[in-house]
């Protein structure tokens, strides 16, 4: 070997040895300044909600500001694709929904897919739900099919290729085989307001979006919860299984991302300190007045929960033949 190979591999060994104690220190330094939640949609939305509510517990036990960032838009891509682009440290995590899992086959051209993040916690989920105007003589999603005696139902949603807008969508279309027509609205509050007046015969919304609030005050009658049992938050909804369809279950979660080359060991101290926030009562508590069940487990069982979300919402986008460029 000549002296010149000698040496090179002198430096190579030298910069191999400098580098790799440098990444374990700064994973066992983690956290040392603020993180940042940046989150998919608007300030107030379901996301920012439980985004908010895990960053100020988070903060109290990691003892570092977590700071949060709403950037909406795209449907939850644009803060999806900043944060894919991130530095993989964990000081930047993606803040999101349901939404990531369907934009994976609904979207084209998005600039990232979900291979690009690491699933660090899912950490709450709230049921979709199907409501009509108090007035409609059904008691269940059975009996308001029957209703309709095969008549076009005039569905509203938040929004095009929302999770209420492609479940019920599917359900109707798939499943119970009725014809359908979905009417998008510009979110959820002219939606709702569309239902409270009746001009729509079906609101579907996700129960974390405020729809419980009007069916315990009777201004909207559920007939229907995606869910596999009732929810506390309204018990006298009944599920799809007891409206005769059963199996169909889909529910809008609140999800915690990071970029996929984060080191193990940041993603298991942030998930260790979000699932610790969600087995808190108080924020169970929280959680379950806004229409959501608090999700805990294992990371690894997070990231098989997101897995299977993203084949799910896949599976109903193809069948719909839906597709956004």
């Amino acid at each position: 070997m000549s002296r010149c190979q000698i040496l090179r591999n002198a430096l190579i060994m030298t910069f191999a040895f400098a580098v790799l104690p440098t990444a374990s220190i700064n994973a066992q330094t983690y956290p040392n300044r603020n993180i940042t939640f940046v989150v998919a949609f608007a300030a107030g939305g379901v996301a920012d909600s439980v985004g908010r509510i895990v960053a100020q517990k988070l903060s109290e036990r990691l003892g570092q500001t977590v700071v949060v960032e709403n950037r909406g838009g795209a449907g939850g891509n644009i803060a999806a694709k900043s944060v894919a682009g991130s530095v993989a440290d964990g000081y930047t995590v993606l803040v999101t929904t349901t939404a990531l899992a369907i934009n994976e086959t609904l979207h084209k051209n998005k600039g990232f897919t979900t291979d690009d993040f690491k699933t660090v916690a899912i950490a709450a989920s709230s049921p979709e739900s199907l409501s009509v105007p108090p007035t409609t003589n059904a008691k269940d999603l059975g009996e308001f099919l029957k209703t309709t005696q095969g008549k076009p139902i005039n569905f509203g949603t938040a929004g095009t290729g929302s999770g209420s807008h492609i479940a019920t969508e599917y359900f109707l279309k798939e499943i119970a085989k009725v014809p359908a027509t979905h009417v998008p609205f510009q979110g959820g509050a002219p939606a709702m307001n569309a239902a409270l007046a009746g001009h729509i015969d079906l609101l579907a919304a996700t129960v974390g979006g405020g729809v419980a609030a009007q069916i315990k005050a009777g201004k909207l009658k559920g007939i229907a919860m995606a869910s596999d049992k009732r929810i506390a938050v309204t018990p006298d909804v009944p599920t799809f299984a007891e409206g005769g369809f059963p199996g169909f279950t889909a529910s809008s979660w609140v999800g915690f991302f990071v970029p996929e080359k984060t080191p193990p060991e940041v993603i298991a101290q942030l998930h260790g300190g979000i699932d610790a926030v969600i087995q808190q009562a108080d924020i169970q508590e929280r959680l379950a007045s806004l229409g959501f069940d608090p999700v805990t487990g294992t990371q690894s069982e997070a990231q098989s929960i997101f897995k299977s979300e993203v084949a799910k919402w896949g599976k109903m986008v193809a069948a719909l033949g839906l597709t956004v460029n």
